[in-house]
């Protein structure tokens, strides 16, 4: 029980976002965000547990670069892939809170676009791991390649958008983010519980592939 508090308090806080999300009163004032403001507690996580969970990745990459241990790759790939689960239900509630409020399911935007685009550069990682056989040249330039992409992402995502002209998005280009909204009580109760919930949740799920992965190399190496 004591190993396994943070498992009970990641479902227990998933659980009470999605109720939460659709129960708890939300603000109606918000400007073309109106009741869709609730797509906030499952959207905005998404994005922060992938970027935690690539970095996570990004340091066992480094790790295994500087000991050659097998587990710190096994750890490294685990964590991307999970991450990029992540990363797809983050562009999916992204573009349904676009249908409702743009009016359309994707936009040419910075934000959009470097999101899109980060998500190919690690597709990109999983067809390099998947085109090498043997496992130490697999980990050697995997990590290689995680150095490089890990910061493109962040570049991608957060500093190039902040850096566009305009933008629709929240908190790139000339839009303001949520924080200097008037958002209320009700919603913030939500989101920072719900943002706990999913980044728990995030590394949970990348810890048993960790242990899934671990599991096959030991049976392939007997």
């Amino acid at each position: 029980m004591r190993k396994s508090w943070w498992k009970i308090l990641s479902v227990v806080c998933v659980i009470y976002a999605i109720l939460g999300g659709f129960l708890m009163p939300a603000p109606d004032d918000i400007g073309i965000l109106a009741k869709t403001i609730r797509n906030l507690h499952f959207h905005v996580p998404m994005w922060f547990t992938m970027i935690l969970l690539l970095l996570v990745s990004y340091v066992y990459g480094i790790r295994y670069l500087n000991t050659g241990n097998p587990m710190h790759d096994s750890m490294s790939s685990s964590f991307v892939k999970v991450a990029m689960l992540f990363g797809l239900m983050g562009l999916a509630t992204g573009s349904f809170w676009a249908r409702f409020t743009w009016g359309t399911w994707w936009i040419e935007d910075a934000k959009l676009n470097g999101a899109a685009i980060g998500m190919l550069i690690y597709t990109a990682y999983y067809i390099l791991r998947n085109s090498i056989d043997d496992e130490v040249k697999r980990g050697k330039f995997s990590s290689v390649y995680n150095l490089f992409a890990f910061p493109i992402y962040i570049v991608l995502i957060i500093v190039i958008p902040r850096m566009a002209e305009t933008s629709l998005h929240p908190a790139s280009g000339d839009t303001v983010g949520f924080s200097t909204l008037d958002l209320d009580n009700n919603l913030r109760k939500v989101f920072y519980l719900a943002t706990i919930g999913w980044i728990l949740l995030g590394v949970w799920i990348a810890t048993l592939k960790h242990r899934l992965t671990e599991i096959k190399r030991i049976d392939e190496e007997i």
